[in-house]
């Protein structure tokens, strides 16, 4: 039978179903944890930005939550055809309503911000993180549509894999031979961008081995969908076993070498190179600072 006015009735059911979306979210998140990266961090950094992202939402349904609630019962209780409910046309004037309305949000506000700015301060992106292990620098070069990833101190070079140390800090140098990217480990830490001539830095840490999905987060073209990476935390020994193995690798990178490795490709296999020279990531920033590029 429907409602002669149908209006109260929408607008019951509506907020019905929104609150029960917002019950529901706890129960999607446990069924699909494996794939929303973010929510279930591997790295100290990623942890503390989950835990901000928590905090945040909890606040925030101080509001929504209520929200929903009053809009359900509103709408059943000032339905058309309920003459109990009481007509009340000088609640737009009632300061204390005005007082709760408009007082509890702004002092939501006040406390987001706050919790925002002192965080921004303690999850710099640009800050290293300490230890008592030795950090391992890695530069990252953004190239279309895969990523280059240099270890200078142990001359060698990989396309679209990376492996370190668990536990154990890393220190990355992000620049971008190709337009505007965007390096991101989700499990690992937030995203930083990678720009031509430019280089940004990132500072991240794994808890604990395993493989954690790496890739751009800014639209690059039409390869972008494949632009991504395996991000591999495994033991010291496992480590230093994995360097071995690309040092015996019979390719090596050059200047010469990475002008070809820079043009446009998709799908890219994962490669490892001998790395020949130890300019080669400076080289790429300040190429667009001289008239002829890079030189061999």
């Amino acid at each position: 039978m429907i409602p002669k006015k149908p209006v109260a009735f929408i607008l019951s059911f509506a907020g019905f179903v929104l609150l029960l979306i917002l019950l529901m979210q706890p129960l999607e998140i446990a069924h699909y944890h494996g794939n929303i990266a973010i929510l279930f961090a591997k790295g100290k950094i990623a942890l503390q930005q989950r835990d901000l992202l928590f905090i945040i939402q909890a606040i925030m349904l101080l509001v929504v939550i209520p929200v929903y609630v009053l809009t359900f019962l509103f709408s059943w209780i000032y339905r058309a055809h309920n003459s109990k409910a009481r007509y009340t046309p000088d609640w737009d004037d009632n300061r204390l309503l005005e007082y709760i309305w408009w007082g509890i949000p702004c002092i939501i506000i006040i406390i987001i911000g706050a919790i925002t700015w002192v965080s921004t301060y303690h999850l710099d992106p640009y800050k290293p993180i300490v230890t008592d292990k030795k950090p391992i620098r890695i530069q990252v070069v953004a190239l279309q549509w895969k990523w280059l990833f240099i270890y200078p101190e142990e001359n060698i070079a990989t396309v679209n894999f990376l492996q370190f140390p668990e536990k154990t800090p890393i220190n990355f140098e992000i620049t971008s031979d190709a337009p505007m990217n965007s390096f991101w480990i989700p499990q690992l830490g937030g995203q930083i961008y990678a720009m031509p001539g430019m280089q940004t830095k990132l500072h991240l840490i794994a808890d604990e081995a395993g493989e954690f999905m790496g890739a751009s987060a800014n639209l690059s073209g039409e390869g972008f969908a494949d632009m991504h990476f395996i991000a591999k935390a495994s033991s010291e020994e496992e480590y230093q076993q994995w360097l071995q193995s690309v040092k015996q690798s019979s390719k090596t990178l050059n200047v010469r070498e990475y002008k070809q490795l820079a043009f446009p490709s998709r799908n890219n296999p994962v490669t490892v190179y001998l790395l020949q020279g130890d300019t080669l990531f400076d080289q790429i920033i300040m190429k667009f600072m001289h008239p002829h590029g890079m030189k061999e």
